[in-house]
């Protein structure tokens, strides 16, 4: 066990705020502290939180209802909607969402955590901007920190009198740090430290991402098209790359991954339908993420059972009923998965692995802007129908698409988001 530098602090809502704390486990002794389900959480506190996650989660699944659907989900999203990053303005008023959250703080929603967590001095770090509201409000003695988990941020993960703020940020960019800035946050309060990514998958040097990834750009390119084009540039970003290569050989593997609320996990079934010869033919390998929802993974299981397959090394479920666990599971997965199928969530980071994204269609605003960043620096592609991904996924790895979407996020994304955070808080 580490000794513990920081209280870190998440919220279990969906998966991001608590993937986005699993990095930093080693600065906490191996503890997440859990601000909606914590050990002696009062009764009353307990209560709020279990309503807005069913409120929320509810109204995700229900925007399948056509026409309905939508209209319900698009009035909650307006709540937590992102505004356009162009021009540069005054965007420092306070929202409905903080105003929202400030009444239950108010009223006393946090004050028992600080309370007991206050006498220990040690920084306070949340990846959950209501958990830095309560720990400013409720006088935490300590220094705090909010770490941002999406590629941009709406008004609410800022301060509610931005001016007068302690809190500093850890931001994954420099355009997160500008939209910080029209928020009215201080500068010195923002620092950019890339979203934290598990050390598992990259190593201090990036040694265990380069190997991986040496392996990947092969597979995704099997026309060599990629590789002819930007030979020079693999050998310099990475040395003995065909070395590296040949260690190891499988097949191309998919991991296709289910939103917190379990959203769209049909798409899963309908893959592992569709590219079924080549999953029996072992051509490729599917991984099914099922998060820590059992009824996601009864769902996949019974896709499974009309297939007329069974789990296995051809298709794996990812899935444990502690969330930690599942980290550690989808983690390692992660070491021999080729593409990553998902919305774009906090998943998005996980470019900088050299892994291509699929994306599905995004839930919400910050998912939007999440697509958006991604297509910029060319590590995410749009999903195109599943039902025929049997066409066009082929055409995706013939053309190397996939192979440069695998560097590009290598290059023009974050790694080292864990070590930076390490070091600041040591600082």
């Amino acid at each position: 066990m580490t000794t513990k530098s920081i209280n870190l602090i998440a919220a279990d809502m969906g998966y991001g705020h608590q993937r986005a704390a699993y990095p930093l486990l080693d600065l906490s002794g191996g503890e997440i502290i859990t601000i909606n389900n914590y050990p002696g959480i009062p009764e009353w506190e307990k209560k709020y939180w279990i309503n807005s996650l069913r409120s929320y989660e509810r109204i995700s699944r229900f925007k399948k209802v056509p026409i309905l659907g939508p209209a319900v989900f698009r009035i909650m999203d307006n709540f937590q909607k992102i505004g356009n990053f162009y021009p540069f303005r005054d965007l420092s008023a306070q929202s409905t969402q903080q105003k929202f959250f400030f009444r239950a703080i108010r009223a006393g929603l946090g004050k028992h955590l600080i309370s007991k967590l206050n006498s220990s001095g040690l920084p306070f770090l949340t990846t959950f901007f209501v958990a830095a509201y309560i720990a400013e409000y409720h006088q935490y003695k300590g220094d705090i920190y909010c770490l941002v988990c999406d590629t941009d941020a709406s008004r609410a993960w800022a301060p509610l009198d931005p001016k007068n703020s302690r809190t500093k940020f850890l931001v994954p960019s420099e355009k997160v740090k500008e939209r910080f800035l029209m928020y009215g946050v201080k500068s010195e309060n923002i620092i950019i430290s890339g979203f934290p990514l598990p050390k598992e998958n990259v190593g201090a040097n990036k040694e265990i991402l380069e190997n991986d990834l040496a392996r990947r750009v092969k597979l995704l390119d099997p026309s060599g098209r990629y590789q002819d084009l930007y030979q020079s540039l693999i050998e310099n970003v990475l040395p003995e790359s065909d070395e590296k290569a040949e260690a190891g050989t499988r097949p191309l593997t998919l991991s296709f991954a289910v939103g917190g609320a379990g959203a769209q996990k049909e798409i899963g079934g309908i893959i592992l339908n569709k590219l079924l010869p080549q999953i029996k033919a072992g051509q490729l390998r599917l991984n099914l993420i099922a998060g820590n929802r059992p009824e996601v993974r009864q769902y996949f299981l019974e896709q499974l059972r009309l297939n007329n397959l069974t789990e296995g090394t051809k298709v794996r479920i990812i899935y444990a009923p502690d969330k930690i666990e599942y980290f550690k599971k989808f983690n390692l997965s992660l070491r021999e998965t080729d593409i990553l199928w998902t919305k774009p969530s906090e998943l998005s980071f996980y470019c900088a692995l050299g892994l291509p994204i699929i994306m599905s269609v995004p839930v919400g605003s910050q998912e939007d802007y999440n697509r958006q960043w991604l297509q910029t620096i060319g590590a995410g592609v749009d999903s195109l129908d599943p039902k025929y991904v049997d066409e066009w996924l082929p055409d995706f790895l013939k053309s190397g698409r996939l192979a440069r979407a695998a560097m590009d996020g290598y290059l023009n994304a974050e790694q080292m988001g864990a070590y930076n955070i390490e070091k600041i808080i040591s600082d």
